[in-house]
């Protein structure tokens, strides 16, 4: 006897996810699928209908409608860092985890921060546009080393920390300011405040969530708080700067130059064009969200979210899900069932759950309940024996958004 045979569980990875995924759902039995686009609303709606895995990237939106007709679908994979394209409330509502990659980037979009700290202090944008045209400009007047020079980094996670290393063996001296209490690597520094860092920073690095808070983080108010002639990088989202304002402060000459990874508004494909209000300036590095785009980082990403994927599809572990209770459980022992029950976090369900194992004389082998303000996640490993009428029971309780069962 197994659990619902594998080879029925569908499995669709958009957006040219790794093959190391693919592969890893592939040698487990799974039917699993890879498409190299992002899909739409309404085509997303009808494929998922059938879909018990969906694996993703930045490009698929999965807004409540869309998970409206999610029937059968158990996780979501974000095959990325950020998980802004999940409606993730709707999600825990409706009993499904999402995983995503939050590290395994982390040195791909590190290095390119470095990279551009030094080919803006060398004005390098604008030495490559004049050679290309046939120019010869060989200056050095307004170029600089970065050996000196101070870096200041805003939110001190795991890539403005990584910065924060490579940057002080470059000679920077780093700074950075964080709205959590995080202890600085090697000789960094803390700074009281925002404007501060602003204040006295050559180059100004941005690692921050997109959240409603920060919106606009680096706008008007901001530019004028910052120092003349420093440099502005951002690689983490791209509501974080107002690039109108940030366009009209490198034209003004306050801000001495820029490097943008990350737009408001991004193309759905490659094919699809392209415009800021930065294009065109001199100093300014423009690329198209490639900071986490290396060979190591996309396999490292397939990896790390196919692995969590498995994990829960396999024995229902939730660790590391962004939207659910963390539970991490051990393999199940021989001749024992493990029902899996989401359900509205209410008084008295544990409660009527374990009456239904007292009468039906059955005997709980090991018993697991997270809880979110939401939901409540449950693992409980039974007898063989019991667990089918177990299962049917709990899944007509009022309370149970979804149950299943592995063995």
């Amino acid at each position: 006897m197994i659990s619902y045979p594998k080879e029925k569980i569908n499995v669709l990875l958009l957006e040219n996810v790794h093959q190391d995924a693919f592969q890893l759902f592939q040698k487990d039995g799974f039917n699993v699928r890879l498409l190299p686009q992002a899909l739409g609303e309404d085509e997303l709606s009808k494929e998922i209908e059938n879909i018990h895995v969906l694996g993703i990237r930045s490009k698929t939106n999965l807004t409540a409608p869309v998970l409206a007709k999610a029937k059968r679908l158990m996780t979501v994979g974000c095959f990325c860092i950020g998980t802004n394209q999940v409606d993730l409330a709707e999600a825990e509502k409706k009993g499904i985890p999402v995983f995503n990659a939050p590290y395994s980037n982390t040195r791909s979009v590190a290095e390119l921060v470095i990279a551009e700290i030094v080919m803006l202090a060398r004005r390098v944008p604008d030495h490559i546009r004049n050679t290309h045209a046939g120019i010869w400009n060989k200056i050095s007047k307004n170029c600089f080393e970065v050996r000196g020079k101070t870096l200041g980094i805003v939110g001190y996670g795991h890539i403005g920390s990584q910065v924060s290393v490579l940057a002080e063996a470059m000679g920077l001296k780093v700074i950075y300011y964080d709205t959590q209490t995080v202890l600085p690597l090697g000789n960094a520094t803390p700074i009281n405040s925002y404007e501060e860092l602003l204040s006295v920073s050559d180059f100004v690095t941005f690692h921050v969530p997109e959240l409603p808070e920060t919106t606009n983080l680096y706008s008007a108010k901001e530019i004028k708080a910052t120092k003349k002639g420093a440099y502005i990088i951002n690689l983490s989202r791209g509501k974080v700067v107002d690039l109108e304002a940030l366009a009209e402060a490198i034209k003004a000459g306050h801000i001495a130059g820029a490097g943008v990874d990350v737009f408001p508004q991004e193309p759905e494909s490659n094919s699809d064009p392209f415009i800021t209000p930065l294009q065109n300036l001199q100093n300014v590095i423009l690329t198209p969200h490639i900071g986490g785009s290396t060979e190591e980082a996309q396999k490292n990403i397939g990896t790390e979210v196919a692995s969590k994927l498995l994990k829960f599809v396999n024995n229902g572990s939730t660790t590391f899900a962004v939207n659910f209770p963390n539970i991490e459980l051990n393999p199940i022992p021989q001749g024992m069932y493990r029902i899996l029950n989401v359900h509205k976090n209410q008084p008295g369900f544990l409660k009527d759950i374990n009456s239904m194992v007292s009468e039906i004389g059955a005997n709980i082998s090991s018993q697991h309940l997270g809880t979110s303000a939401e939901i409540g996640y449950l693992s409980m490993v039974i007898n063989m024996s019991v667990g089918d009428e177990l299962k049917e029971r709990i899944e007509r309780h009022p309370g149970s958004i979804k149950t299943r069962i592995l063995y």
